[in-house]
């Protein structure tokens, strides 16, 4: 399964960077003069077996002490909404951090929060879309979420794989759940309520002083 699932990353990032060069020189001049530098956001996730690697993201919000919602910009929400900020994460997978497919990559911080049946997420790469994804995206509460999560790692197969790549465009032109209800970016994961914790807040805080959800 693995060296078939590569070669299909491989040839579908090249393919699909090859084919949106014009489009990200396009989103990056336009982050560049919206919001300055830098045009990439960097921060570092939890990749498979939760080992940290640096993923890429073209910016979305401004730099300051501000609330994301505050922060967020008009161009930032328009990118979200398609997904385009997404787009530098195809580098992510030329190098083998992530793959096409796969579970969110979501914070460091998360990793010691999970549930051993949550945490089995990481048993696979992280993706650019994935099986939650298509299935609600971030409108999808967080335990929901996982359980899609760990059904795919159970499930993982290339023919799995490219029906969810072939479904992700259709559930990004419908715009649905690309923020969870009531919040700018999204809210923090701190633990299951089984655990008695609840879901709130933001993310941290980056180096470019931008806050992510996933």
């Amino acid at each position: 399964m693995y060296p078939l699932k590569r070669a299909l990353d491989l040839c579908l990032s090249v393919i699909s960077l090859l084919a949106v060069l014009p489009l990200l020189a396009l989103i990056g001049v336009l982050v560049s003069l919206t919001m300055g530098r830098p045009v990439v956001f960097r921060q570092t996730r939890p990749g498979l077996g939760g080992r940290p690697f640096v993923i890429y993201k073209f910016r979305t919000m401004r730099s300051g002490s501000e609330s994301d919602a505050e922060r967020l910009t008009k161009l930032g929400r328009f990118l979200r909404r398609l997904s385009l900020d997404e787009l530098p994460e195809l580098w992510n997978v030329l190098k083998g951090d992530m793959s096409l497919v796969g579970p969110r990559p979501l914070l460091m911080q998360y990793l010691e929060r999970y549930t051993p049946e949550q945490a089995r997420r990481h048993q696979v790469k992280p993706g650019i879309t994935g099986w939650a994804q298509v299935k609600g995206r971030a409108a999808v509460a967080y335990e929901e979420r996982f359980v899609l999560d760990v059904w795919y790692v159970d499930h993982n197969s290339v023919w799995l794989d490219l029906r969810i790549v072939l479904r992700t465009p259709f559930e990004v032109f419908r715009g649905r759940g690309v923020t969870a209800p009531g919040y700018a970016t999204g809210p923090e994961f701190l633990g299951s309520r089984s655990q008695g914790r609840v879901h709130e807040g933001h993310g941290g805080a980056s180096q470019s002083g931008e806050r992510r959800r996933e």
